[in-house]
């Protein structure tokens, strides 16, 4: 990548303002003169995200639609940077994140994110983040956050809007079919609130059970109802 990173940082929310206050300055310290702008797209919060993104320093949208996959690309369209970093907001990325995935775009590569841990000193749940290490059929769920350049972005069309589940792995799919996708291989740390309100076998079998229905062409709205249905994800889901 020849030009100098510019990047705009995209995080979708619904009622994330405990974590929007870390979350930001974090960015924002850490990120210095790479971040351009940091978006913020709120999906109809009752709590007080967006003014607490507008009181650190974010550009908030809103999105009169629920669903990460518009949220994200309403965030894309008001971007100014030359590479987009997708962020969910109980995601706390490296210090050293802007400058990983400049050393990533320098080497030719389009797309990628990073490995994570858990915010929990569970076995069961170091053993789920030492997978993330690997790219294969299960990489590049959100949580693992996204940097892709822009251009790129818009040429794969974003993300697709009919994905209300699953729209982080169906974009990567798609990625993967143009352009080599690229793991960094240091961990970020994620929240592990699914796995505090279900058991780990719970939210395993259904993770699994979703995915082989997504990967097998069942409708989106089908997958969301289900793992509504079938897991207690709380209020930020």
């Amino acid at each position: 990548m020849k030009e100098q990173l510019r990047i705009s940082v995209i995080i979708p929310v619904f009622n994330e303002a405990q974590n929007l206050r870390v979350l930001i300055p974090f960015l924002r310290q850490y990120g210095g003169d790479f971040i351009v702008d940091l978006i913020v797209v709120d999906g109809g919060s009752t709590d007080d995200s967006c003014q607490v993104a507008e009181s650190l320093g974010a550009y908030v949208l809103h999105s009169e639609i629920k669903s990460r996959a518009v949220q994200m690309n309403l965030g894309a369209g008001h971007a100014k940077g030359n590479t987009l970093f997708f962020v969910h907001a109980d995601t706390r990325p490296l210090k050293s994140f802007a400058e990983d995935i400049q050393k990533a775009l320098i080497k030719g590569y389009k797309a990628g994110c990073f490995r994570y841990r858990f915010d929990s000193p569970s076995t069961l749940l170091k053993f789920n983040s030492w997978f993330t290490q690997f790219n294969g059929v299960f990489s590049g769920g959100g949580d693992q956050t996204l940097f892709i350049t822009r251009d790129f972005f818009n040429t794969l069309g974003g993300y697709d809007s009919g994905f209300c589940l699953m729209e982080d792995f169906e974009l990567v799919r798609r990625i993967k079919r143009k352009a080599k996708f690229h793991i960094i291989q240091k961990s970020m740390t994620v929240s592990a609130r699914k796995y505090e309100n279900n058991s780990w076998l719970r939210v395993q079998l259904v993770n699994l059970f979703v995915f082989v229905l997504f990967y097998f062409g069942t409708k989106p709205e089908k997958l969301k109802k289900l793992y509504s249905t079938l897991l207690n994800y709380g209020s930020n889901s």
